[in-house]
């Protein structure tokens, strides 16, 4: 059993987290859908565990540097679900991994294609996934062009897995079903372009956590979903959880009543700086549902309670932070309990942007 940390640090409610590792594992086996949950949301080996244990077939990861952690932590099939530029240093660690695990790697363009076949086409055991837009208009070809990049890897050497989108419009309130319908028609696309190259589709993968039950069953293969392990503000906001899944939260203290609001101990390198265009705040208190986080800087959070008294000075308070993979980004550990006690669990993959 861990002492007791001093504030502020985030701890993560083992049934809670638990609960909602099955019930989206659940959700996909019965829809006959790939899971392979987006890791860089909690970067815990602990957690890669329970999820593949509950029937994940492997896991996203964003960088090369979260790949290696989780390679060395025993995962055996990733998908880095990120346009790499590869040069040789970068080749040469892709290399390594695809000799311990299974590996995928996304890229969306025929510039991008030509690289990655350049350093490793025909050298090292690496699958390409085409990345295609689906209305997030970040990253990603137009998908009817996904064909051509497919093939430009093809000719390289590379094993063309299939196509993915990130269906990230979905994190806007009311869109998700929309995001979802989206997605099938994007990778439906994308998937007539491959063929029309001469190379069928194994996988067509999207999801997000916002757009998870608007995805369309009969035209995804795959989702990749992250943020539904812990939960967090945005996505009670969005309406995609409840207070009461909310896995993870940022432990504080009271520190003062300046100006009549609380005033914590956990400021943005503790929470992360998130706030999206309609958020209420800066995060949220499950046990104080009028409050709202109302300003933020590094070490300070402004709390304002609407008809409630303040908590004193010196108690302790959790906020649910917008963003969680920021929040957990900025931790070195998490201190994770159930009914038996508590743990900590290191944060592996923290700061492995790279």
């Amino acid at each position: 059993m861990a002492a007791t940390p001093i504030t502020p640090y985030l701890r993560v409610d083992l049934d809670v987290l638990r609960r909602n590792v099955r019930r989206v594992a659940d959700w996909t086996r019965a829809h006959q859908v790939a899971l392979r949950p987006h890791a860089k949301t909690h970067k815990t080996p602990q957690i890669a565990a329970l999820q593949l244990a509950a029937g994940a077939v492997g896991l996203t990861v964003a960088t090369i540097g979260e790949a290696e952690v989780f390679a060395r932590h025993g995962v055996t099939d990733l998908l880095i679900a990120y346009p790499l530029w590869v040069d040789a240093t970068a080749a040469a660690r892709l290399g390594d991994l695809a000799a311990r695990a299974t590996l995928a790697v996304a890229v969306e363009s025929t510039e991008g294609a030509a690289n990655l076949g350049r350093h490793l086409g025909g050298v090292a055991d690496v699958e390409v996934v085409v990345e295609v837009d689906s209305g997030q208009h970040r990253t990603g070809c137009r998908p009817h062009e996904a064909g051509r990049s497919a093939a430009i890897a093809a000719r390289a050497g590379l094993r063309v897995r299939g196509v993915m989108t990130f269906p990230g419009h979905s994190y806007s309130p009311g869109l998700g079903a929309a995001a979802g319908q989206d997605e099938a028609t994007a990778l439906a696309a994308a998937a007539a372009s491959l063929r029309g190259a001469g190379i069928e589709p194994r996988v067509l993968s999207g999801g997000s956590t916002p757009s998870l039950r608007g995805s369309r069953m009969d035209t995804v293969t795959e989702l990749r979903p992250g943020v539904y392990v812990f939960g967090d503000a945005q996505q009670w906001e969005l309406g995609t959880c409840g207070p009461e899944d909310i896995a993870l939260t940022c432990r504080a203290t009271v520190v003062s009543h300046a100006g009549g609001r609380l005033v914590l101990d956990a400021g943005s390198k503790a929470l992360g700086a998130d706030r999206a265009a309609y958020s209420s705040g800066w995060g949220r208190l499950p046990a104080h549902p009028t409050a709202r986080v109302v300003s933020l800087s590094e070490h300070h959070a402004l709390v304002q309670l609407r008809d409630e008294p303040l908590p004193p000075i010196g108690a302790q308070v959790d906020v649910v932070p917008n963003h969680v993979c920021a929040a957990v980004n900025l931790a070195d550990e998490l201190w994770v309990g159930d009914r038996t006690g508590t743990d900590r669990w290191a944060v592996a993959a923290r700061g492995r942007n790279a």
